[in-house]
């Protein structure tokens, strides 16, 4: 008689042999769940005070207390689109945009954060620089450490938003157990956006804020490669992120013009998986490699990824590509 191999089930035992333990054994499980069926997700959200400025927190999980903790992802979203649209994307008649609903069903317990002078969080006279965001993830830890009973976190960050993560990881290495960055730029050498930037140096140093419109958001997926941006994800966007105004901080563009590197990466000491898009003007890969080649921690990945752009990742078409090469990396049991 001839057998049925249930390919989702190769899949599953695979990942159970690359994972080991029973830590593996539960991620695995919630794997199969999640290819299997969607399971419901609950959110939840909350504020916390850098000082006097107001931060939104979005969290994401499975409903009902586990029996162990569950590992702590958080998620750094970039300089244009705040967290909810990054990583929380609903798009009407499209289902699995949803980066925080993915990692949940995963098992993972998924937060994110508006950056200051972004989405739900306050708007200030502040530009939201690197810096600015890096004390924003110190504000957010204690509360994710109040609640979720764990003392370090898993973190993941986009352009920018890579930065803010790694910058965080320099200064508080006992809070990040692994760190993903992708889209990253090192000193943006030789890289064609950061030199468009540097060229508006002094319109940036002028504002604390830039202009942000539908344009925007359609040159995000279609700056690098065009014609990359699906007319339902880019009408999704703007539905959400147009409510907030019209123009967004301007730190971040003008730190990545003028004060690069913001990153040291003799100071990062968790296992850290680089992501380079194969089309991203803001690094060169020979930069990328020097930052690579310099990182202290044995732990390390590089990874390029082909046809990925650098905008748009974690809600363009290729997500779900991007996605599994994170969890395989969050996954991976480390040395004892």
């Amino acid at each position: 008689m001839a057998r049925v191999i249930n390919p989702a089930a190769v899949a599953v035992d695979r990942r159970r042999l690359l994972i080991g333990g029973a830590a593996g054994a539960a991620l695995v499980a919630n794997a199969a769940s999640a290819e299997a069926a969607p399971v419901r997700v609950v959110g939840e959200e909350r504020f916390v005070m850098k000082g006097g400025v107001k931060l939104y927190v979005h969290r994401k999980r499975l409903p009902g207390k586990p029996l162990t903790p569950r590992p702590v992802l958080f998620l750094v979203h970039g300089s244009t689109f705040a967290s909810r649209s990054s990583y929380d994307l609903q798009v009407p008649g499209r289902p699995n945009y949803s980066a925080m609903d993915h990692f949940a069903r995963l098992g993972y317990d998924v937060w994110t954060m508006d950056h200051e002078g972004y989405g739900y969080s306050a708007r200030t006279e502040s530009n939201s620089g690197i810096q600015s965001g890096v004390e924003d993830l110190k504000a957010a830890m204690p509360l994710i450490q109040k609640i979720t009973g764990q003392p370090t976190v898993m973190m993941f960050g986009e352009s920018s938003g890579a930065i803010r993560a790694g910058a965080f990881a320099n200064v508080e290495p006992a809070r990040v157990a692994k760190l993903v960055l992708h889209a990253f730029t090192y000193t943006g050498k030789d890289a064609p956006e950061i030199e468009r930037r540097r060229k508006m140096a002094d319109t940036l140093r002028a504002s604390p804020r830039r202009p942000f419109g539908l344009a925007q958001i359609e040159n995000v997926f279609n700056r690098d490669v065009a014609g990359a941006g699906d007319p339902a994800v880019i009408k999704a966007l703007a539905d959400i992120e147009l409510k907030f105004g019209d123009s967004v901080p301007s730190g971040t563009y003008l730190d990545m013009a003028v004060n690069m590197p913001m990153v040291e990466p003799t100071k990062l000491t968790c296992p850290v998986m680089l992501i380079r898009p194969e089309h991203d003007g803001n690094e060169s890969e020979a930069e990328l490699y020097r930052f690579f080649q310099g990182i202290s921690s044995n732990d390390k990945q590089f990874v390029k990824v082909h046809g990925l752009p650098h905008g748009g990742g974690m809600i363009g078409p290729q997500r779900q590509r991007l996605w599994h090469l994170i969890q395989g990396f969050l996954s991976f049991p480390v040395v004892a």
